[in-house]
């Protein structure tokens, strides 16, 4: 028997045991299976073996397997440390507005109303059905017995007519302060 053989003999007959070993140490028997999967690689190559002499091969075996777990943990944890550092460096949203932004919220909410109330019933109607109520086109016409494509054309001109409120009052805003 060669050398290969023997170690896929060794390594069949201990797998059991080697993913009970590896199983604490990675937290789970599914990472433990791919450890065990990954220490067969190292154990059974495909080319002739550096090390033909092993007296212990069982025991090298299982320090594959516990090297490649505690890698394993190591890689795992970092990672975890690595996506809780990015959670923290993303713009999280603050808890509560502030005044300033409130304030920014309700002139905002102010003008869209007031453009609203500028269109006629069936385009603000449309334009509701659409951003509020987030109907599709095809629900708008049928809840104001309009064709699919004049449902469609109202919700966009109602956006254009809020786009150019806002636009407006903005573009006052910036000559104020100038």
């Amino acid at each position: 028997m060669n050398s290969v053989q023997a170690r896929l003999r060794i390594y069949a007959e201990h797998r059991p045991a080697l993913v009970d070993y590896a199983a604490p140490i990675v937290g789970s028997r599914d990472n433990a299976e791919d450890v065990v999967q990954e220490a067969y690689f190292r154990f059974v190559p495909t080319r002739p073996p550096l090390l033909l002499g092993l007296r212990t091969p069982v025991g090298y075996l299982y320090r594959i397997v516990r090297n490649i777990a505690i890698d394993w943990t190591r890689r795992d944890a970092a990672e975890k440390r690595r996506d809780a550092a990015y959670a923290l460096t993303r713009d999280p949203l603050p808890l509560a507005p502030s005044a300033e932004d409130e304030l920014i919220c309700n002139d905002e909410a102010r003008i869209v109303l007031a453009a609203l109330a500028e269109l006629p019933e069936k385009k603000r109607r449309a334009y509701e059905m659409s951003v509020f109520g987030e109907l599709s086109s095809a629900a708008i016409a049928q809840q104001l017995e309009v064709s699919r494509a004049t449902a469609h054309r109202l919700v966009q001109e109602a956006m254009l007519h809020v786009m150019r409120a806002v636009e407006r009052i903005g573009m006052k805003d910036d000559d104020h302060a100038a």
